[in-house]
Order: C-alpha cells, then structure tokens, then sequence
C-alpha cells in the first residue's frame, strides 16, 4: 500500500511490481510503456521524462516497502537494464554501495591544481578531477593508469528478460582508464563516480563489467567506484563478478592534505605498513 509521502516514482513501481510479482520470484521484468499505464491508473498525468522515473528509483529514492518487503532473504531489489526497453528487478545481495566505518583513512600529499579545484562545476567533475591529478587509481591498485575517455557512452547487448531476444541497452561509465601492471599485463577500469545526494549502485557496476568483456575483450576488467565522504575525504572501491554475482573486492579511504600537514609519525607508519605488507 503507498503512502502519500511516496514520490510519483515510487507508486509507480509499487502499481508496477503489484501487477507481476508472486511469492518466491527473484526477477520481476516490466515494460517502459508500463510506467505510463501505471501513471493513468494513478490518475496522474504521463510522465515527461520516463528515464527520470528509473534514475531516480535507481539512485536518489528508495524504492517504496511494499517493494522492499517482498524481497527474499539477505537480498533486496535493483532495476537493471532488461533489453529494448524493458526493465528488471533483481533480488541481489546489495544495491546502493556506502562506504564503511571504521576503514583507516590514508592520507596523500594533494596534488590537485588550484585552478581545477577552484572551477570544478560539480562534485562529480570535483572528485573525477582529484582521481586523475592525484593518480590515485595507481595508489588503490598498483597499476599504472591512464586515462582512456571521460564519460563514455556506448550500448552493450543484452538477453531481453521478457521474450529471450538480443538487443542493444544504452550505458554510460564516468572515466574510462587503461593500466598495466609489472609483469606487462592490460587491464581496461571503468570507473563510476558520485558526490551530492546520487548514491552509487551495484547496476553501474554490472554495466560496467559488461562494457568491459564486450568492447575489450582481451582486457582484465577491474572496474571501480569513487564516493566522495564526509570532509572530502574519498572511497574507493573495486568489484569482482562471478556466477553472475557481484562483490566488493576492496575498499580504501583518503584523503587529501596539504604536504605540510603530513607529520613525520604518519610518514614513519606508513613505511612500517608498507613494510609488513610488501
């Protein structure tokens, strides 16, 4: 039952998942055009923007409890891609990906150019900036990282979850890097970033994967998340995919200082860490 504190977007995927899912289901599929059905059974006018409905419902809202509730155990729902515009709930371990407490926090000389920092337009643009200029993908994963192309936008096929067809679904990946690591090996790293009130989500990252084994195949895929925190410090997370599941493989804290503000004792500890883990 919605409450009216629910969005539009919610009771709208709340009308949807009603009309499809049964007790023990881990996929429930809907078409795009069902959004606009569900708007008129609400009485509500169509929506302008349907895209909007599931960016939203994806990354800013949770989706409402009669959805939520419905999930099976230790899992809960994600909207992926699901062909030509269709759409899938998928019961998953995890959706939204939060950084977690109680993670040392390492901090690293600042490297940023003033000029960039001062004229980033967005936290997005902000912490994209801050990645590149500080190299951090080369501290979290030891490779040595170039970057690619920044907002990549390309399509990669997928099996359409209602009728079994193939198609092309649209997919769009922040930063794209390349790396090598010392015994010559390539990797491809796609790399989701977000600030403000966007939360990152498990679907970025299988979109990414996806865009990794179909546009470079001959590629080890190590695809990445930053999430700026509080006080700017930034998560960084890398992802491993098996048995069509997803993990979180690793996850590391920074923050950026002034080099001045680094104190011999943090200096001494980080030799000792580096020491004991070579």
């Amino acid at each position: 039952m919605s409450t009216a504190s629910e969005s539009l977007a919610q009771r709208i995927i709340a009308k949807i998942f009603a009309g499809h899912f049964k007790p023990g289901m881990v996929e429930v599929a809907f078409q795009r055009e069902e959004l606009v059905a569900a708007a008129e059974t609400l009485g509500e006018p169509r929506p302008k923007n349907l895209g909007d409905i599931i960016y939203s419902l994806r990354y800013r809202v949770p989706l409402p409890d009669s959805v939520r509730e419905a999930a099976p155990p230790n899992s809960e729902w994600a909207i992926f891609p699901g062909g030509n515009a269709v759409y899938v709930l998928r019961a998953v371990p995890f959706n939204l990906i939060e950084p977690r407490m109680g993670i040392r926090t390492v901090r690293l000389p600042d490297s940023t150019p003033g000029v960039i920092a001062k004229y980033a337009m967005t936290d997005e643009q902000a912490l994209l900036a801050r990645l590149r200029y500080n190299r951090l993908l080369d501290v979290f994963t030891g490779l040595a990282c170039y970057p690619l192309q920044s907002h990549l936008r390309t399509s990669v096929t997928v099996e359409n979850a209602i009728d079994g067809t193939r198609s092309s679904s649209q997919v769009e990946t922040d930063d794209l890097y390349v790396g090598l690591d010392q015994h010559g090996a390539h990797y491809v790293l796609p790399v989701q970033a977000k600030g403000g009130a966007d939360a990152l989500s498990v679907i970025q990252v299988w979109q990414d994967f996806r865009v990794a084994e179909q546009k470079f195949p001959d590629l080890l895929a190590r695809p990445i998340a930053a999430q700026f925190m509080a006080n700017n410090e930034i998560a960084l997370f890398e992802f491993e995919e098996s048995d069509d599941r997803i993990t979180i493989a690793r996850e590391q804290h920074y923050e950026l200082v002034a080099p001045d503000q680094l104190t011999a004792e943090e200096l001494k500890s980080y030799r000792q860490s580096a020491s004991q883990n070579p």
